[in-house]
């Protein structure tokens, strides 16, 4: 399955366009910003003071309204993967942004993979000149969808500076967010093998999954951008051990995979584990 989210937005009705084009925020005075708002939710930057290495922390966080989504890094079938832009101009450099673990939501033959309820996107960011105070502009781009996608943009200014001691309410923020981010592979859960046919069309994957896990588990792997693997077939299960086969569906045109590295995301349970399939 392969789509281009921006060719989905290209589709958008131009009232959308115009309605996402006016979500702009004010000027922050702290390193939580105000919200800007459109008809499908809100969001709002919210941001620690630099590191002495020159390290932000920060997160995004995007609040759709009751009945609307907002999308995971890949969407899926259809949607608008969210964006935080940085000017170079502005002295600091957007140097990581992670995502929680999204759901699969189903709208007919749609199936989208995204959030139906309040997220938090945590970002880094480095300064290059830490001691220094900072008025950094951040512009985030994200959907928010019910029965239409809006664009939604907007700007944040945060002033940015070192402090003493650590803003409790950022770090509450923050730390909740990053608790909410899958878990790097471990002995106990991990990708213990990988493999794709000589044509390229099914993935084989033998999966390690945590202690105690009956059920079977929800695979998402994502490839080249825009190409997401829902579906498994074949699978078995032995104890911890569990395999199947993924159809991969029809990749970009003179796609080489070699080289190449695609994502993983097991769900098992209450537990998610994220990492990178490398294929040689």
């Amino acid at each position: 399955m392969t789509h281009s989210w921006l060719k989905n937005l290209m589709k958008l009705a131009p009232a959308a366009l115009v309605a996402g084009s006016l979500g702009m925020a004010g000027v922050c005075h702290a390193e939580i910003s105000p919200w800007a708002t459109n008809e499908g939710g809100r969001m709002r930057i919210v941001a620690m003071p630099p590191e002495p290495d020159g390290t932000v922390r920060g997160a995004l966080q995007i609040e759709p309204r009751p009945g609307w989504i907002t999308y995971w890094r890949e969407p899926g079938d259809a949607g608008i993967p969210p964006q935080i832009m940085l000017p170079e101009a502005d002295g600091a450099t957007l140097t990581r942004v992670s995502y929680p673990v999204p759901k699969r939501i189903d709208n007919g033959e749609l199936r989208d993979l995204g959030y139906d309820h309040p997220v938090s996107l945590p970002f880094e960011l480095k300064v290059r000149q830490p001691g220094q105070p900072l008025d950094l502009t951040a512009s985030a781009f994200v959907g928010l969808c019910r029965n239409i996608c809006i664009p939604f943009q907007a700007d944040f200014t945060l002033k940015l500076e070192a402090v003493g001691g650590t803003p409790v309410q950022e770090a509450m923020i923050l730390n909740a967010a990053a608790s909410k981010i899958p878990e790097a592979p471990s002995d106990e859960f991990a990708v213990a093998d990988h493999s794709i046919s000589e044509n390229n069309d099914v993935l084989s994957l033998t999966l390690k999954l945590p202690p105690g896990s009956t059920t079977p588990p929800q695979v998402i792997v994502t490839g080249p951008e825009g190409h997401v693997l829902f579906d498994g077939q074949n699978a078995t299960q032995d104890g911890d051990s569990y395999s199947l086969d993924m159809p991969v569906g029809k990749l970009p045109k003179n796609y080489d995979i070699k080289g190449k590295q695609w994502g993983v995301l097991v769900i098992a349970g209450k537990r998610a584990m994220e990492t990178s399939l490398s294929f040689r």
